[in-house]
């Protein structure tokens, strides 16, 4: 039922593929096509779902986004040293209604989450965000949602949900199950100072790009503690995308968005990855068939480890300060870090879930000049709220 609203890739994916090497992505994923209806989903962890929609985009768009061109592209790329199956569900068109859309939008998605799926969502807008994030409703109790963007997209107060405001609908929408919410890549120019103030208030955390941009590696802790990532592809530079006026000179490139999308797939909790906005020229499509390639390269090299779990695995360093001792957890497998921050193992806590932040080596050896991220304190203070 949930997949009935579906429709196949297009014919002309299945043609291109029939060409395509032994080797290639799209001669190794079950596709839904017209003769042989929705593929068998049995021991699947990624599937591909192309969304339509766009008629709550904040700039109109004068076309409609080319899916298939962008799987062509896909298709066409090499497996790597890959043991996980993958699926191309197809694409939810248009609805009546937007709220249609949506409605068919979470229903896909929670009907994949539940088979232990991991959904990649190629959108032509990014409000299908607030959609997918519904999604987790009874699945998950606590949502922390990433996006990849160079806005915050708050809107306005009485501005209805866009690809520039669904952020507004997802933080005062009831049953509100939004734990935390972090920006990768915002540009100071394009967000409103209200709004950067309000990310403060809320105790959310935002990366600008040229923090970033100097070190990329400094968003993988961000996330790994994400269950969803939200990119809207206008966080690229338009040198990287080709010629377009919607997008911005300044921007990650594209080496640092395969880079993000290889973090996402690497996080262990990440369960819905989302790509937006973006342009139907042959390099955009070119970009965006190499991000869902990264992820899945980034998924094949998950390793589930917790300090907790299996402490073997780990060397433990014991940090004082002029407060507490801070317990930092080095894996051996990935060189991976984590920090303990006892201050929020209290019955108060918001939630029930580990007190293991993710962090870097920087991290430690600045807590060893005691020198204590902000974003720690943040993460005590939002286990009180």
């Amino acid at each position: 039922m949930a997949f009935d609203f579906l429709v196949p890739v297009e014919d002309k994916v299945m043609a291109h593929c029939e060409l395509f090497a032994a080797q290639s992505l799209g001669k190794h994923t079950r596709i839904h096509n017209k003769r042989d209806g929705l593929p068998d989903l049995e021991n699947v962890s990624i599937a591909l779902l192309g969304v339509k929609e766009s008629r709550n985009a904040f700039e109109k768009k004068t076309e409609k986004l080319d899916v298939s061109a962008i799987r062509i592209q896909l298709y066409k790329l090499l497996l790597g040293n890959w043991n996980s199956k993958l699926a191309d569900m197809g694409d939810i068109e248009e609805g009546a209604t937007v709220e249609d859309t949506y409605f068919v939008v979470k229903n896909t998605l929670s009907a994949l989450l539940e088979k232990k799926i991991i959904p990649i969502i190629i959108g032509a807008t990014q409000d299908i965000t607030y959609p997918a994030y519904r999604s987790f409703d009874g699945i998950v109790d606590l949502v922390n949602l990433v996006a990849v963007d160079s806005r915050f997209d708050f809107g306005m107060d009485d501005e209805l949900i866009s690809s520039h405001s669904y952020m507004s609908k997802i933080i005062t929408d009831k049953p509100n199950n939004l734990f935390n919410f972090s920006n990768i890549g915002y540009q100071s120019y394009f967000n409103a100072q209200e709004e950067i103030d309000l990310m403060e208030r809320l105790f959310f955390d935002a990366y600008r790009l040229g923090e970033l941009g100097s070190d990329i590696s400094l968003a993988e802790p961000v996330l790994r503690n994400a269950h969803m990532i939200s990119m809207d592809a206008r966080a690229v530079r338009a040198s990287e995308i080709g010629l377009s006026n919607d997008f911005s000179p300044n921007g990650f490139t594209g080496r640092e968005i395969c880079a993000i999308a290889r973090y996402s797939g690497i996080s262990d909790k990440v369960s819905i990855f989302g790509i937006y906005e973006m342009e139907n020229t042959n390099q955009s499509c070119q970009l965006m068939a190499q991000i869902i390639w990264y992820f899945i390269e980034g998924y094949n090299f998950r390793r589930n480890e917790s300090p907790f779990e299996s402490s073997e695995n780990f060397t433990k360093y014991i940090v004082p300060t002029d407060t507490e001792e801070l317990t930092f957890h080095k894996s051996h497998l990935t060189d991976r870090w984590w920090v303990e921050v006892p201050s929020i193992l209290t019955p108060h806590t918001k939630s029930n879930s580990s007190a293991l932040l993710p962090c870097t080596k920087k991290d430690y050896l600045e807590a060893c000049d005691q020198n204590i991220p902000e974003r720690w304190f943040k993460a005590y203070k939002k286990g009180f709220n």
